[in-house]
């Protein structure tokens, strides 16, 4: 009577992950949303309740999975999150380790290689992948082309053309027309040789009765020749 009441009016923040406005009444005190159990533990595996071996893609199903347990409580999906890009950076790191391990125990044995191979690799190199990919699908293609004509004549034309490739890929290397002609034309001669001797012994079942010795050859030669034009010097 002597005073006037006043309350206080209830904050209503917007939840990030469900956009519906939470108020203090629904919060965990409350009862009506349910809290993440291990959001004190410390190890980010018991955390997220996976082996200490576990795959990416068990770190991230078991992630999605404890989000959609707990969508709309920010401190769990916090902890969860937390957890989640701590294992993924420690997996980032031990990927990383291994490939440089990888690099040094190559590195190691091509110092202890005999002489004759270490010059052998002087004459290759690699190159970025999105190369390798080009012209390995420029020589599938030519591949899938003379197999589609084998029908009606030989591949001399695809055969020609993948040369022609060839030859113009190692002068952009070498920048000499002259030594790009005799590695072309040596892959070639080289995969033709090859594919002369390996072809008929393959056993005749396994092999399309349209497809000859000649069309067979050609595939050993546009191998040979996508590896001249991608890793030689």
């Amino acid at each position: 009577p002597g005073y006037e009441n006043t309350r206080k009016t209830a904050f209503c923040p917007l939840s990030r992950s469900s956009k519906v406005a939470r108020c203090a009444v629904d919060t965990p005190s409350g009862g009506n949303m349910p809290t993440f159990s291990r959001i004190k533990v410390w190890d980010p595996y018991k955390r997220l309740g996976i082996s200490p071996y576990a795959s990416e893609e068990e770190i991230w199903g078991s992630r999605n999975f404890l989000l959609e347990q707990y969508t709309g409580h920010e401190r769990s999906e916090e902890s969860i999150e937390a957890a989640f890009e701590k294992l993924l950076m420690t997996s980032f790191r031990r990927r990383k380790k291994e490939k440089i391990n990888l690099k040094s125990r190559l590195k190691k044995q091509v110092e202890e290689s005999p002489p004759w191979f270490k010059n052998l690799l002087n004459f290759v190199e690699l190159p970025p992948k999105d190369v390798i990919f080009r012209r390995l699908f420029l020589f599938a293609f030519m591949g899938g082309w003379s197999i589609m004509n084998s029908a009606e004549g030989g591949p001399a034309f695809q055969v020609a053309v993948s040369l022609a490739a060839c030859i113009y890929f190692l002068n952009e290397k070498t920048k000499s027309l002259a030594r790009a002609s005799i590695i072309g034309l040596g892959a070639l001669a080289s995969g033709w040789i090859l594919g002369s001797v390996v072809v008929p012994m393959i056993p005749t079942v396994l092999i399309h009765p349209t497809w000859t010795l000649e069309l067979l050859t050609s595939l050993v030669a546009y191998f040979f020749l996508f590896l001249a034009c991608t890793f030689f010097k």
